[in-house]
């Protein structure tokens, strides 16, 4: 019985963590007038990449990828380039603006309240402990 309270106990301090960090980020991220996905897609762009690649990095259906894609060229912060002979294959890459906002996302990002005042050590004890959980969990 003290195990599945104890389990019970994690899962409600995961789910905290969770909901804390993703406030914490969605309230910084709206400062930059960028959603989560947004976000993501420019955090993912050191290089051009092919949009089919980019939304299987975002774990998306390419279709989901367009409209982000729109709303951001949109902005002029990304541009869709024929990086192949194959003309149907569009390359996403970084304009000057966007490279600016990149690094601005990635500051926001290495944010962590909750975690980055935690000891070096104990960071990484949770991060082994997280990741453990997880592969046990496939």
């Amino acid at each position: 019985m003290a195990e599945r309270r104890r389990q019970e106990e994690i899962v409600r301090l995961v789910l905290e963590l969770s909901k804390t960090l993703v406030s914490h980020y969605q309230a910084r991220l709206a400062d930059l007038h960028l959603t989560s996905p947004q976000a993501m897609l420019l955090h993912q762009l050191d290089e051009p990449l092919p949009m089919n690649e980019v939304a299987g990095k975002l774990h998306c259906d390419p279709s989901n990828v367009t409209g982000i894609v729109d709303r951001l060229e949109g902005r002029g912060l990304i541009e869709r380039q024929h990086l192949t002979k194959d003309r149907r294959v569009k390359h996403l890459a970084l304009t000057a603006e966007g490279r600016r906002l990149r690094r601005r996302v990635e500051t926001v990002l290495s944010s962590a309240p909750g975690l980055s005042t935690l000891p070096a050590a104990d960071q990484a004890a949770l991060q082994d402990l997280l990741e453990r959980s997880l592969a046990s969990g496939n």
